[in-house]
């Protein structure tokens, strides 16, 4: 692989890269130092890319091991910083906005405690918007066990939000 090739094939997912790497570590800094050296590993293993059917899995399943590397380390300090949402609504009124915020923390929430798998399949599926296969090969799970850990999220967050509603009202 050519650096024309990389910058064609490679450089395109660093976007997910980054948010997967920003959910796992909670720090907009450890994870531009993940997407670096996720490319690099990526670069340096040139040569292993022939042989890979999906470049994209393939980053997101180095991110999510560097990043594991990472949090299990004992030189990885807590989080450092907490980055802001900006919703981006040109119609939405003020109330409309908060409501909208509300709710996004609401299930940020309900998501941060669920059970890791859970989560990480719920991301990689309802936010990356990867499909069954890439979430199989980036998780190193079979299909079944993720369509069962993302039904079984959903089912969690769709059940901690109706209690929130009922005890709203």
């Amino acid at each position: 692989m050519n650096t024309q090739e990389f910058q064609l094939q490679v450089l395109p997912v660093k976007d997910k890269v980054f948010r997967l790497a920003f959910r796992m570590t909670g720090s907009a800094l450890e994870a531009e130092d993940l997407v670096q050296e996720v490319f690099l590993k990526v670069w340096n293993g040139r040569m292993e890319l022939q042989g890979v059917q999906n470049i994209e899995a393939w980053c997101m399943r180095i991110a999510k091991n560097l990043a594991i590397d990472r949090l299990r380390s004992s030189h990885w300090k807590t989080k450092t910083e907490e980055e802001p949402l900006v919703l981006e609504a040109h119609t939405a009124n003020p109330y409309q906005l908060a409501e909208q915020r509300d709710t996004f923390d609401h299930i940020r929430s309900i998501m941060n405690q669920l059970p890791e798998k859970h989560r990480q399949v719920m991301e990689l599926r309802d936010i990356e918007g990867l499909s069954y296969e890439e979430i199989c090969e980036v998780l190193s799970l079979t299909m079944p066990q993720v369509k069962t850990n993302l039904f079984r999220a959903r089912q969690a967050v769709r059940e901690a939000l109706l209690k929130l509603n009922k005890s709203e009202n």
